[in-house]
Formats: structure tokens, sequence, C-alpha cells
């Protein structure tokens, strides 16, 4: 065995990990989750905003 039939098989074994990845992330049924997880960056900062705010109401 030399390295090239090394680099082969990396080459299959990652091939094979982004193919069961895609897989994965395209299922229908994990859409509402990954919705979910895209929306959550959004609505936090909304709810710092709100925070912020308050506080400049409370200090004034």
């Amino acid at each position: 065995m030399d390295i090239n039939d090394i680099r082969g098989i990396i080459t299959a074994i990652t091939m094979l990990a982004f193919v069961v990845l895609s897989l994965f992330v395209w299922r229908r049924y994990r859409r509402a989750e990954f919705d979910e997880s895209a929306r959550r960056p959004l609505e936090d900062d909304h709810y710092i905003t709100q925070d912020r705010a308050s506080h400049s109401r409370e200090n004034t």
C-alpha cells in the first residue's frame, strides 16, 4: 500500500461523509428545526434591542 492508495481511501471517505451530511440536511422532516434555528439569532437580537430601550428610558 503506497501513498496514493491512502489518498484514494481518504477521498472516498470524505465523499461518503459529504453525501451522508447532504442527505441529513436536506431531509424534509428536519426543515422546521432548521428554520427555527435560522430565526433564533434574529429573535435574540430583538430581545436585546428591547432590553436596551427599557434601560435607556429608566436612566433618563
